[in-house]
């Protein structure tokens, strides 16, 4: 997982996954607190908030342990060379 800045002012993120030799990205904040869910872990395809266990699909960003009820929003990802693209 990396967090990445979507804008010049440091103030959006989403979090780049690498899971099953794919790229996924996702809001950074947990849906629940909004918590960045960086500071928390992968374990297989999902992501779980480090502050109250909340996880999260990174693939299609559902919620898929309580507390987090509502789903996170995904971007489309994409390689070019070297580069990894995200369109926000």
């Amino acid at each position: 997982m990396k967090r990445v800045a979507i804008d010049d002012t440091n103030r959006q993120h989403v979090l780049l996954c690498h899971v099953d030799d794919q790229y996924y990205a996702i809001d950074d904040l947990c849906t629940h607190e909004d918590f960045s869910l960086y500071l928390g872990c992968l374990k297989g395809d999902q992501v779980e908030c480090s502050l109250h266990g909340a996880r999260f699909n990174v693939k299609t960003g559902c919620a898929e342990e309580e507390p987090g009820e509502i789903p996170l929003k995904t971007y489309p990802v994409s390689i070019k060379g070297n580069t990894i693209f995200i369109d926000v």
